[in-house]
């Protein structure tokens, strides 16, 4: 109660972090602290409910493991999903507080790319058109990575990186702070542009697969003359998206040229693709 005040403007971080420690100190207290902050983020009292965000998002940065367990839960989130939902509570929520939560479960989403629930509960926000596109992080909101982190994280794939984040998160002056917020924006944005450039492979070289395999098969039928209009039609078609397909195979050779196994299955995607267009000139050109 004396953490989540509404009488009081501010945040009363004594009693905050005081709150933490009883959830780390108590067996039962990660999964009896969500509950309650979930009744005090639900208050019709704007102030009580923002001030039980703050200390939500505390919680997460310190109460370790079996929080984040709790809050990853399907009956937590729904919890939260009430406050947006005009279902729910969404009616009469404020848009602070509203606008509050879709940020904390937004930057879960960053934080815990491995719980697919909550990325699940962000998504369906978003197909009901309840959360209309992606909140815009403010500069000296520091979300520092959550202790302990995943093995294998973005956050330590560069060591130098890593050592730089490790000592401005440390530090207590604002300036640090927002350096820190500014890099790990900027990580992120590299492993988003990283995993956008390896599904981009993926795909392309899966339809090249496909779009071969299909082309030999209507070949062979054509050298047979067992080819109907349609699927005339059909072999034409493949062999024009074939053509489009090669350039993309070089753009995507150009982008590669620090991953031998990823360049080896583009290098392999294009002998198949370029022995499928020589092999339909021959028979139909």
């Amino acid at each position: 109660d004396k953490a989540t005040d509404p009488s009081i403007p501010e945040e009363n971080w004594e009693y905050i972090q005081r709150f933490c420690d009883q959830v780390n100190a108590d067996i039962e207290g990660p999964s009896l602290a969500p509950r309650l902050l979930a009744h005090k983020i639900q208050s019709p009292q704007e102030m009580e409910a923002l001030h039980a965000l703050t200390v939500l998002e505390t919680c997460v940065n310190n109460c370790g493991e079996r929080f984040h367990n709790e809050i990853a839960k399907f009956r937590f989130l729904n919890e939260l999903i009430k406050v947006l939902s005009p279902k729910y509570y969404g009616t009469w929520s404020s848009e602070k507080v509203k606008s509050r939560v879709t940020e904390v479960i937004f930057s879960w989403t960053v934080w815990f790319p491995q719980e697919v629930k909550i990325r699940d509960a962000y998504q369906m926000l978003k197909k009901q058109g309840i959360v209309k596109e992606d909140p815009k992080l403010p500069e000296d909101k520091i979300l520092p990575p959550p202790s302990p982190r995943p093995q294998n994280s973005i956050f330590d794939t560069d060591e130098e990186k890593s050592k730089l984040l490790a000592r401005l998160l440390k530090s207590n002056h604002p300036e640090d702070l927002q350096a820190a917020n500014r890099l790990i924006k900027s990580i992120i944005k590299e492993e988003q542009e990283k995993s956008a450039k390896m599904s981009r492979r993926v795909n392309t070289i899966s339809e090249v697969s496909e779009s071969v395999k299909r082309m030999d098969e209507l070949l062979e039928n054509y050298k047979r003359q067992e080819l109907s209009k349609c699927d005339q039609e059909t072999l034409q078609t493949l062999y024009q998206r074939c053509e489009k397909l090669r350039p993309l195979l070089f753009r995507l050779a150009s982008e590669t040229i620090d991953d031998d196994e990823a360049l080896a299955e583009i290098l392999q995607a294009n002998d198949r693709l370029t022995q499928a267009l020589r092999q339909y000139r021959q028979v139909v050109a």
